[in-house]
């Protein structure tokens, strides 16, 4: 790992010693942890590595099965919203409510809470997540780690609505790629990529309202990437990107109901994901990379995120359209929160997305508090 390899008992002994702080995990695996490490096969290429499943059923998921195989070491599940939480919130963990590890007053995200936290905190290098709305990319942002939302239909997803596909959360992007190249199947690295790579910056995809720290903290994450020869900022004409509110069709779909269309009784749903896919393709057929915050907003308190905001205003039109997504850490805000740069790309895109994070990465080398 880019970070170093260290042990399951390292990640264990971090585990014992942070959790009942942070609460970010639901069980923790001792002694099974310990026997898989003794057990596994060292010419594997993740061998001992230690690693956490998202939520009570992760393990069972077909990443965390590719991990497995690979060698690497499952030591325990993460925290997800407990029962009656509204899910765009906190995590739930053995200990109590899961905080944020750099504002313990504020949620760190979710749904993919535990795993993002446990990352963050170092307590293990890769964790795995799923992500329906935003649920890996929005606390990969507000705990200040890289989150990778694959291609809908690239990895196996037992969501009926098609919205949630698989995820992973790491400390560096490095890692992700190595999870990657794990777990799916026919992976070929991408080649390196040719910079700048052109792309747009949108601070509210054309319908968000963005609060102006977060805004700003992205804007010179976007101006360090330009200045560094990573990116080059397309000012064509015809090179912005606007996309129609995606709101109450992702809710349609996710409430298993079909979104109306404009002459169906009034609603406009199905006429927006249409319409969404279409300005998509055409921005990804002359452009290959779209830029903007993760959220509109920096983490809220632990007791919700206030009437009509949403945090998943910007990562949830990319779950409807099934183009892959990442997070990555791109500052911090005055008051010490998080903030994390949405790197959006062409649908099945997903090895080179990881090439030119990785190079964003190499260019926005971040000070943490």
């Amino acid at each position: 790992m880019s970070d170093g390899w260290w042990s399951v008992g390292e990640a264990l002994e971090r585990i014992d010693r942070l959790d009942p702080e942070l609460c970010a995990f639901i069980e923790v695996w001792h002694a099974g942890a310990r026997a898989r490490e003794r057990a596994v096969d060292r010419q594997l290429p993740l061998a001992g590595l230690p690693f956490a499943v998202k939520g009570p059923t992760g393990i069972r998921s077909y990443a965390a099965r590719r991990l497995i195989t690979a060698g690497a070491v499952p030591v325990g599940s993460t925290a997800v919203p407990g029962a009656g939480t509204y899910w765009q919130t906190w995590g739930l963990g053995a200990h109590g409510r899961t905080v944020n590890p750099y504002r313990a007053d504020r949620t760190p995200g979710g749904s993919s809470a535990g795993s993002a936290v446990a990352v963050a905190a170092g307590m293990v290098p890769l964790a795995t997540g799923s992500d329906g709305a935003g649920s890996v990319r929005i606390p990969a942002a507000w705990c200040g780690v890289f989150g990778l939302k694959t291609t809908r239909g690239l990895l196996p997803s037992p969501d009926r609505t098609g919205l949630a596909t698989a995820g992973v959360l790491t400390r560096r992007v490095g890692d992700a790629r190595l999870y990657l190249r794990c777990v799916l199947d026919g992976y070929e690295d991408a080649p390196h990529v040719r910079t700048p790579v052109r792309a747009t910056y949108s601070p509210g995809l054309g319908f968000a309202r963005t609060d102006p720290a977060v805004d700003a903290v992205v804007r010179a994450a976007v101006a360090r990437l330009v200045a560094a020869g990573a990116v080059r900022l397309d000012g064509a004409p015809d090179s912005s990107l606007s996309l129609l509110d995606p709101r109450e069709t992702w809710l349609a779909v996710r409430g298993g109901e079909p979104p109306r269309t404009a002459g169906a009784g009034g609603g406009c749903g199905a006429d927006v994901r249409e319409e969404n896919d279409r300005r998509l393709d055409a921005y990804f057929a002359r452009t290959p990379l779209l830029l903007s915050p993760v959220t509109p907003n920096r983490p809220h308190g632990h007791e919700g995120p206030g009437p009509d905001v949403y945090s998943t205003a910007l990562t949830w039109a990319f779950n409807l359209s099934g183009h892959p997504a990442a997070s990555l850490p791109a500052g911090f805000t005055p008051d010490g929160c998080p903030v994390g740069l949405q790197l959006v790309a062409a649908r099945g895109a997903d090895v080179p997305l990881l090439e030119i994070a990785r190079v964003a990465e190499e260019a926005l080398p971040i000070v943490r508090p």
